[in-house]
């Protein structure tokens, strides 16, 4: 099958900051950033219930760390997971870890590095 032969389905109609629940326990959320390499956005994924672990917590967008801290609001974010280095998908995430007991564990309760 020639790459011409798949069809590419454009059709997402999740907007920016609204949270969607995919399957159970797992949430996802659109930063407002369309454009060619992000299609209508990047996402941001929320993987359980009550200890929950972010997959790419995103670019530095204020709407979209607002929405994102108001998705876990009463829980508890165990993990952070960055699928790769893009400025689209882990900004956020030092900057979070700079701000300990706001929404990601403080630094002395994290696993030591290649763990």
């Amino acid at each position: 099958m020639a790459s011409d032969d798949i069809p590419f389905d454009k059709r997402f109609d999740l907007p920016p900051g609204q949270v969607e629940e995919v399957v159970p326990g797992v949430r996802r959320l659109l930063v407002n950033n369309p454009g060619p390499f992000t299609f209508k956005g990047t996402l941001s994924y929320i993987v359980g219930r009550g200890q929950v672990a972010i997959i790419d917590p995103g670019p530095l967008d204020q709407a979209h760390i607002s929405a994102l801290l108001d998705a876990v609001r009463g829980e508890t974010v165990t993990h952070i997971f960055v699928t790769h280095t893009h400025r689209d998908h882990s900004p956020r995430c030092r900057r979070s870890r700079q701000q300990p007991g706001r929404w990601f564990l403080p630094r002395d309760r994290t696993a030591p590095r290649g763990r």
